[in-house]
């Protein structure tokens, strides 16, 4: 951090979902405490498993990361401070690789699964604020929103 710059270096960790263009907007008001850089972090999930042969159907994870990078894209468009960055692969332990890399001084990310949805599929939110190795905003949803 440089004096008078709370952080340098913003990422927020973006997804499709309210919560998360909440936790967007949050990164981008601090980041206009100041100059710094404001990373658009989207994690596409690498599929779970593929099925081949027997006409079943198999996800080409070209096109799916091609969605994901369309979608970033779209976000990053109306980001104009923000640079896109798409990773693939298990989303928290991928932004934490990436975080571990670019050095950002903060991570902006929502905790909004609701208590099936984390037994099922872990928190987001848990792995970041325990791995990554910087600051870690987790910005919750509103009093009797979505979670």
């Amino acid at each position: 951090m440089s004096a008078g710059v709370p952080y340098a270096h913003i990422a927020a960790c973006i997804d499709d979902s309210e919560a998360s263009m909440r936790a967007l907007a949050e990164a981008r008001r601090l980041r206009a405490l100041g100059p710094g850089r404001l990373s658009l972090v989207h994690v596409a999930p690498a599929p779970l498993m593929f099925r081949r042969g027997g006409g079943g159907w198999e996800p080409d994870p070209g096109d799916l990361n091609r969605v994901a990078a369309r979608w970033l894209e779209d976000v990053a468009a109306s980001v104009p401070e923000g640079e896109p960055v798409l990773s693939v692969g298990h989303p928290p332990t991928a932004v934490v690789e990436w975080a571990r890399e670019a050095g950002p001084d903060l991570l902006v990310a929502a905790a909004h699964r609701g208590p099936v949805e984390r037994i099922l599929l872990g928190s987001f939110a848990a792995h970041l604020a325990h791995h990554a190795p910087c600051s870690v905003l987790l910005v919750r949803p509103r009093e009797g929103g979505p979670r």
